[in-house]
């Protein structure tokens, strides 16, 4: 099973879309049934034509023939088994803030480069606050592409590393506020005395591995 924090990327992923989110599937690609709740499964990633593509499969189709014809596929990357939770009722549409989790969606959805530092560093609180985990590490064009999962809902997070220096993560504290309170449609950040608090991770500059828990935004 491929590791987090590991690089089983062979040299394949050079033009992989950062961006991405992997939804769960609610049925096993294998035999169509849906799964139960708390029911254990499988998923896999593949590079498939330069696309992250994922298969679930429940752990009743998971044999040691169809495991290994699996990591012999080409494209493959990683696999994990993971428990599946019946997704809860939608709750009633509310006029509220983006939490980092909705606002981290929407910025991979919107796919806009400008945000690749906001996404990084809210993929970094939410992994501190334990709502996403880090199952994998890939490599892209030299850069490094972390690879999270939601565990409630199973989704997968595709997240590039930019790289940020410690004299950019001031601004991108800012931006990630702005964004917090205002949401994509927000006006031009405020200057440094106007600028609301969002504890950014001294340790998402360049080079660090996101782990140690700080405080974050709720």
């Amino acid at each position: 099973m491929g590791g987090p924090g590991g690089d089983n990327s062979g040299g394949r992923l050079d033009n992989m879309n950062e961006w991405n989110i992997q939804t769960r599937a609610q049925s096993c690609h294998v035999s169509g049934r849906h799964f139960a709740d708390q029911e254990p499964y499988y998923t896999v990633l593949f590079d498939d034509k330069h696309e992250l593509t994922r298969l679930d499969v429940a752990a009743a189709a998971w044999t040691p023939t169809f495991s290994e014809d699996v990591l012999a596929r080409k494209g493959y990357l990683s696999h994990w088994k993971g428990i599946y939770e019946v997704p809860p009722a939608a709750p009633p549409e509310a006029i509220r803030k983006d939490t980092a989790e909705s606002l981290l969606r929407k910025l991979i959805g919107a796919n806009d480069p400008t945000h690749a530092a906001a996404c990084y560093i809210l993929a970094v609180m939410l992994e501190r606050k334990r709502i996403l985990k880090v199952k994998e590490q890939i490599k892209q064009d030299g850069h490094r592409v972390f690879i999270y999962e939601q565990p409630s809902t199973g989704d997968i997070f595709t997240v590039a590393d930019p790289e940020l220096q410690l004299n950019q993560l001031e601004a991108v504290q800012r931006d990630v506020g702005q964004l917090l309170e205002h949401g994509l449609n927000s006006p031009p950040p405020p200057g440094p005395e106007q600028s609301a608090a969002v504890d950014v991770p001294a340790d998402a500059a360049a080079g660090a591995e996101p782990a140690q828990p700080v405080a974050a935004v709720q």
